[in-house]
């Protein structure tokens, strides 16, 4: 006889978070808004955060979002593999969170349109205004930094780590 506790421990790659969040962690206002988010989450694991930022970020394992995508508009991949976009990430990660009366007027007929229009400003200039280069530059430098194999983090014997040997 099997009691459900049993089978829980039996199955224990199971997903426990109901949404990934990809955010950009060399982006800090992005960060500033995963922080909070976590304090959120108070441990719970209902939200999944991923770093898009970080060398070892796998498309495959999110929900085929490739960096350069995810880098032009906030993604999250719902746990049933459903990948959503823009303001409606910020709906959904809200909602599963208890808080989603925050963004819940971006339903309105005549207001969402408007914040979706803002957002679609905002990940335009994004990078610009939080002093950042180009995407094309982003891009170009974490092709160049992973084609010389620099992300494989750690340190040689009497060396400098090697992800500071290879930030550009």
């Amino acid at each position: 006889m099997t009691t459900a506790a049993a089978s829980s421990a039996q199955a224990p790659h199971a997903i426990a978070w109901r949404i990934k969040l990809l955010y950009d962690g060399d982006c800090p206002l992005c960060l500033r808004e995963v922080n909070f988010l976590r304090k959120q989450d108070n441990g719970r694991g209902l939200i999944a955060f991923t770093d898009i930022a970080a060398d070892d970020y796998s498309p495959t394992d999110n929900g085929g979002v490739d960096f350069a995508t995810a880098m032009g508009r906030i993604h999250a991949v719902k746990a049933d593999g459903t990948v959503i976009q823009n303001v409606d990430v910020f709906r959904q990660v809200y909602s599963v969170l208890g808080i989603g009366w925050v963004y819940a007027p971006t339903r309105w007929p005549l207001f969402g349109p408007l914040v979706d229009w803002v957002y679609g400003l905002w990940a335009n200039w994004r990078l610009a205004v939080t002093g950042r280069p180009s995407l094309k530059t982003i891009l170009a430098e974490r092709e160049a930094r992973l084609a010389k194999g620099c992300s494989t983090l750690g340190t040689d014997p009497g060396s400098e780590s090697v992800a500071n040997r290879c930030r550009l």
